[in-house]
């Protein structure tokens, strides 16, 4: 036991909790939008959000890249800064896929009616984009930025 015994470890059990509370009852940001059927979209502002997270993932990969053989306490605190907010964003973009756009606005087509081929095209987009970003999370190469962008441009051609 410290020098302050039984209460002194008290306290410090006590912060430990109470921070990890507020960390974990931090409500969530959801950029997608509501899942109720309100009618009010902006497909071309997720998109645009969706290059924002992706010039951040390149922006911090670049970091990474140049934090990478420093030995030195800040830069591998800076560098672990920047994987965690690379893994933010690729997230953010998986998220936006996933529950806003393929939920809400990728309309199932039966197959072998009008319109089927495209929305295999429009799924397949779709998919591309949450892999990329998936990608972007098990590596620093700043080509899987670039495909990530590329992903995304071809999911905007569909709004």
């Amino acid at each position: 036991m410290s020098k302050f015994g039984i209460l002194g470890f008290s306290l410090v059990a006590c912060t430990i909790l109470v921070t990890a509370g507020v960390f974990l009852s931090r409500p969530s940001v959801a950029l997608a939008h509501c899942e109720v059927p309100c009618g009010i979209y902006d497909d071309a502002a997720r998109v645009k959000h969706m290059k924002e997270d992706a010039a951040t993932i390149a922006k911090a990969m670049t970091n990474i890249n140049q934090l990478a053989g420093q030995h030195a306490a800040q830069a591998f605190n800076q560098a672990s800064r920047w994987v965690s907010t690379k893994e933010t964003h690729a997230t953010n973009i998986i998220e936006t896929v996933s529950q806003y756009f393929l939920t809400q606005k990728v309309k199932v087509v039966a197959r072998g009616a009008d319109g089927y081929d495209g929305y295999l095209a429009k799924l397949a987009d779709h998919h591309a984009v949450m892999v990329a970003a998936m990608k972007t999370k098990q590596s620093v190469d700043p080509s899987a930025a670039t495909a990530l962008n590329k992903a995304i441009d071809r999911l905007g051609s569909h709004y």
